[in-house]
């Protein structure tokens, strides 16, 4: 409008409170993530495994359910204990499938943004890097956590509620190693996901870089681990490192990587703390072009 008509009038409406600003980043990128039915689909796909842990705990306690498909409670515990191993191993397919959903949302959260010059429009507001990092974190730890930790401590308190108090205050452990192993995957996976996304620019070149960095520098390992007769070659394998995390948090046997248990956390923090970095070195208001 032309500013001698004096027609302009300030905003009148309610003010997002600035701890809160974030979120509006993930709000719009779901709208966007959830139009694509294929990924509905494998979004739903995902909570097969939590439903078939609910489907087991609770025949542990049926023994109708038992009979009616000719099976002894027995025969069952034998198949299939609830312990820690139970809950290890589901937590590891979940795992998987939080990889499989980063692999296909992380690429489109920032690459898009640099690519159309869009950064100079989100940090030339009341909105700082900090804010902006943390709205796209926000869109993979929410999806993730739907999918690993939530429906994990579900089970774990449907199968205490069904075995009584006692088994939930001897078990605890298990419920603080899916929320700290969730937790760890989360959040190194969507940070490395957002650093490969900063830098390539390209969705399908930026998938393409995710693989390699968990499959080829896995095969690299495995190279060097053999070569060398030494476990040093599993700190360049993500996923060999979190296998051992999980391992030490349930107190079991997964994969039975030799990597010790304090070497696989700080090999954890330095993946996190070079996607940080790689952040720090992107996500800026301006680019300079050479």
């Amino acid at each position: 409008m032309a500013v001698y008509e004096r027609n302009y009038g300030r905003y009148q409406g309610a003010l997002t409170p600035p701890w809160s600003r974030f979120l509006v980043l993930p709000r719009y990128a779901y709208q966007e993530v959830f139009k694509s039915k294929a990924f509905v689909a494998f979004f739903s796909l995902c909570f097969l495994t939590p439903f078939a842990g609910l489907l087991i705990i609770y025949l542990h306690h049926n023994l109708s359910a038992l009979q009616f498909m000719g099976m002894s409670l027995a025969q069952l515990k034998d198949a299939i204990p609830i312990d820690a191993r139970f809950f290890a191993e589901g937590t590891a397919v979940q795992s998987t499938f939080a990889f499989v959903l980063v692999l296909v949302v992380g690429p489109t959260l920032v690459a898009p943004d640099l690519r159309n010059n869009g950064l100079p429009l989100y940090l030339s507001r009341p909105f700082s890097r900090t804010e902006y990092v943390l709205g796209k974190l926000a869109v993979l730890v929410i999806l993730l956590s739907l999918i690993t930790w939530i429906p994990g401590l579900l089970l774990v308190l449907f199968q205490g509620y069904l075995e009584g108090a006692g088994w939930l205050g001897r078990n605890l452990g298990i419920a603080w190693a899916i929320f700290v192993g969730s937790w760890t995957w989360i959040l190194t996976l969507s940070l490395l996901a957002l650093a490969v996304s900063s830098w390539v620019k390209w969705k399908p070149v930026a998938r393409v870089a995710l693989l390699m960095l968990f499959f080829a520098l896995t095969g690299f390992g495995k190279a060097i681990n053999e070569a060398l007769d030494t476990w040093w070659g599993g700190l360049l394998s993500l996923g060999v490192v979190i296998t051992r995390v999980f391992q030490g948090l349930f107190g079991v046997d997964l994969d039975d990587p030799d990597i010790p248990f304090a070497v696989a956390w700080v090999m954890i923090g330095v993946w996190c703390l070079i996607s940080l970095w790689l952040l720090s070195r992107r996500i800026r208001a301006y680019e300079v072009v050479r």
